[in-house]
């Protein structure tokens, strides 16, 4: 993460045979139809098109084009893009009077040159939030601020970006309000109200998002449940609830996620999965998901800690293999449901998680290499497809 309608392409080719102007019947050998219809080259995208759009979250050079072999990789993969950190407040509100807004343009722009659906990321959230932001202490003055952050950004980007994670991590584990700075000012969690009034009110043809990590967690799931039926109540816009999906090769269990996507399904909004990736990695807490306060300096540089520097073991791999066939064999049975799943990166090099929250470890928690190729779990997720 460093950290609606819903846009779907189904592409339908269609064959004509010709057949002779006589009565004889025309034998068409399968080399010829094989031949003569169009063959949609396996990928990401193509082979889940009629299911959920497949993204990936992007990082500057990807967005400026200067990765050359990132970009060909993500145009020929995926059909959705998330800025992986440039379109975060401290980024693109750095202070109080000046936007920096030429990532930001340069990101859409690549979107719309790939003819991909474009999210925006994020707008409100308590961390990469700039530096005089956290001096606001008053209610109306940080009323004001958000207003005009949305409203500059959105406004920017209205009709070019097709959804918004709106509000970030605002729950803590057991489903309770997080005492973020907005939180604490506001004294309530009114404010995802007025984030989502706003959101709505500049571009109300955007697919407006609450993102979180853990919301596999029954404790959770209660806050984000209360969450969309306190907007709903008051007739404010909620399309999605996006499960960041941060997970390992040992949990969360299915039948957690299962339940999630069920629950969240029945309050009338679409589930994506928003920044989804799985370690091998062994961490010293419990399964904890995506907290970026964590810091665990003093495991850097433990062997045990960064097992696979050389590579993974089969063991590691055939453990990784079968978590992403078994989450995405999820996804395809509740495809109704989920409108799309991206992958938090787009190569093993590129993922966050090679630094956090242990520095310089060698993780594996994607479907291609640091060599942009794909791996055998890509190979075996296209053919859940196939």
């Amino acid at each position: 993460m460093f950290k609606k309608i819903t846009f779907s392409f189904i592409l339908i080719s269609t064959c004509f045979l010709a057949c002779n102007s006589s009565k004889k019947e025309t034998v068409v050998s399968e080399s010829d139809t094989k031949k003569n219809i169009p063959q949609t080259k396996p990928s990401l995208k193509n082979n889940f098109n009629n299911d959920f759009l497949i993204g990936a979250a992007l990082n500057t050079s990807q967005i400026k084009e200067t990765d050359t072999n990132a970009v060909t990789l993500i145009a020929k993969e995926f059909n959705s893009i998330t800025p992986e950190n440039d379109m975060k407040w401290e980024q693109i509100h750095p202070k109080e009077n000046e936007y920096f807004f030429d990532v930001a343009d340069a990101y859409v722009v690549f979107g719309k040159k790939h003819n991909m659906h474009i999210v925006g990321h994020t707008l409100l959230w308590h961390s990469q939030l700039a530096p005089w932001v956290n001096e606001i202490k008053d209610k109306k003055k940080l009323e004001h601020h958000i207003e005009k952050h949305i409203n500059t950004v959105v406004g920017r980007y209205k009709g070019k970006i097709h959804s918004w994670d709106v509000v970030n991590e605002a729950l803590n584990e057991d489903g309770s309000p997080r005492e973020s700075l907005f939180y604490n000012v506001f004294g309530n969690e009114s404010y995802l109200e007025l984030a989502f009034r706003l959101a709505e009110k500049v571009d109300p043809e955007a697919q407006l998002i609450y993102n979180d990590y853990n919301l596999w967690k029954p404790e959770k799931r209660k806050g984000v449940i209360r969450i969309v039926e306190n907007l709903k109540s008051k007739g404010i816009k909620i399309d999605a609830v996006g499960m960041q999906a941060h997970w390992s090769v040992e949990g969360p269990s299915i039948e957690d996620i299962e339940n999630s996507i069920i629950a969240y399904s029945e309050l009338g909004v679409k589930v994506m999965f928003t920044e989804l990736d799985v370690t091998a990695l062994p961490n010293p807490w419990e399964l904890n998901g995506a907290a970026v306060e964590q810091s665990y300096e003093r495991y850097e540089g433990d062997l045990k800690m960064d097992p696979y520097r050389n590579g993974l073991t089969d063991e590691a791999k055939e453990k990784i293999t079968k978590r992403y066939e078994d989450i995405f064999k999820l996804f395809l049975k509740h495809r109704d449901k989920i409108s799309r799943v991206t992958f938090w990166g787009v190569t093993d090099g590129q993922s966050w998680l090679n630094n956090w929250p242990i520095k310089g470890r060698t993780n594996y928690p994607l479907l291609f290499d640091r060599a942009f190729q794909p791996k055998e779990v890509y190979h075996n997720v296209l053919a859940l497809k196939q």
